[in-house]
């Protein structure tokens, strides 16, 4: 019988994962990544760093930052990205589980950032310790791997890594993969002498190629295999169109774009007791703004809603709404000539507008703080 057949402590595992567990973003998709301190990396999937060179990351005892994509490996779908910055975060002894092999039925845990929720985690049993996709060996496990899943880990009840959570079928039961950790752990090995340096796995013989090593700085020099590798300048900005004067026009308020993107033309803007969602749909050219403002009173909630109505009657161009417990101060933006300049002022003057409401929100009529999520 396997030894992972035991109820799983999923409370200590999930305790024990925390601080390991990183947000990846970029301005085209979101995953999960885990931090190792034997390698001193972070390990996510390939597919969520794909095309750029630079991601913002997150964790829970670290800020929102920019790390360098070190190392990916297209076939296996693994990346590589640097380290927090700060060099006294408490981070888990993470170990990888490749001496004691998975067997069908095994209990397991997933955990990552599914939907942007932050540190969650399914439970489910190994369906298939070795199922072959495309030449290699997953684990098939029925444990809910959903988007923002990728690239994070996939956990025995010894609460070793066994695998990186890398895809799903689409349509099917529950039916996700994870990439095995002996793959991972060859990866890790491999790259080990090159750290700190940009580098890929070639796609056709699995080699380690770096700029340096490439031969006429087109070819790998073990199998002959023509390989384009990434700039080193890459970035993930957007390039032209609506996206970049948005993001231009952050920049001017004095925020770095990459730090405050939360996905594919959104933006997340904290300022002050505030936090403002930007989003903009080129489908038809708006970009709307929700801005949190505070969360509703314990007490005198009938004068709050009295208020709320009234301003909806007065005010022009904005709108209050409930969120549950939370106050939003709403609007949009149709300018098909829209500048970065004309932008800035838009931004400040919603933001300006969201400041003074949630003064008077707090002071008046007591309610409270929002509270952000870890």
């Amino acid at each position: 019988m396997s030894p992972y057949n035991a109820p799983l402590n999923v409370e200590g595992i999930i305790e024990k994962f925390r601080n390991a567990l990183v947000q990846i973003a970029t301005d085209s998709s979101t995953g999960t990544g885990f931090y190792l301190p034997d390698y001193d990396l972070i390990v996510t999937n390939n597919h969520v760093v794909k095309d750029v060179e630079r991601v913002t990351i997150k964790g829970l005892k670290f800020p929102k930052q920019i790390s360098r994509v070190f190392f990916t490996d297209e076939r296996r779908d693994l990346a590589f990205l640097s380290p927090p910055a700060q060099k006294d975060i408490p981070f888990p002894d993470i170990t990888l589980g490749t001496f004691t092999p998975p067997q069908d039925g095994d209990r397991v845990l997933a955990i990552g950032h599914p939907f942007g929720l932050n540190y969650s985690a399914t439970q489910g049993v190994v369906s298939r310790a070795a199922r072959v996709q495309n030449g290699l060996n997953y684990l098939q496990v029925d444990a809910a791997i959903n988007p923002g899943n990728s690239g994070g880990p996939l956990v025995n009840a010894d609460g070793d890594v066994i695998g990186v959570n890398t895809f799903i079928i689409r349509g099917g039961d529950n039916l996700g993969f994870a990439l095995s950790a002996r793959y991972l752990q060859q990866d890790l090995e491999l790259y080990r002498p090159h750290y700190g340096k940009r580098a890929l796995a070639c796609p056709s013989c699995g080699s380690i190629v770096t700029a340096d090593t490439l031969e006429n700085k087109t070819y790998c020099p073990v199998c002959g295999t023509r390989i384009v590798f990434p700039d080193a300048d890459a970035d993930a900005v957007p390039s032209y169109g609506t996206a970049l004067k948005i993001e231009e026009a952050l920049a001017a308020l004095g925020y770095t774009p990459e730090l405050v993107r939360s996905g594919t033309n959104q933006w997340e803007i904290h300022d002050g007791g505030v936090r403002m969602r930007l989003r903009y749909n080129p489908d038809d050219g708006f970009i709307s703004s929700d801005t949190y403002l505070c969360r509703l009173p314990q007490t005198n909630i009938n004068a709050l809603y009295q208020y709320l109505l009234n301003a909806n009657f007065t005010c022009r161009g904005v709108i209050f709404s409930l969120k549950g417990e939370f106050i939003l101060l709403s609007t949009t933006l149709l300018d098909p000539g829209l500048t970065a300049e004309r932008a800035r002022d838009i931004f400040k003057a919603w933001l300006d507008k969201a400041a003074e409401y949630h003064k008077v929100l707090m002071k008046q009529y007591n309610a409270q703080p929002i509270l952000l999520e870890e």
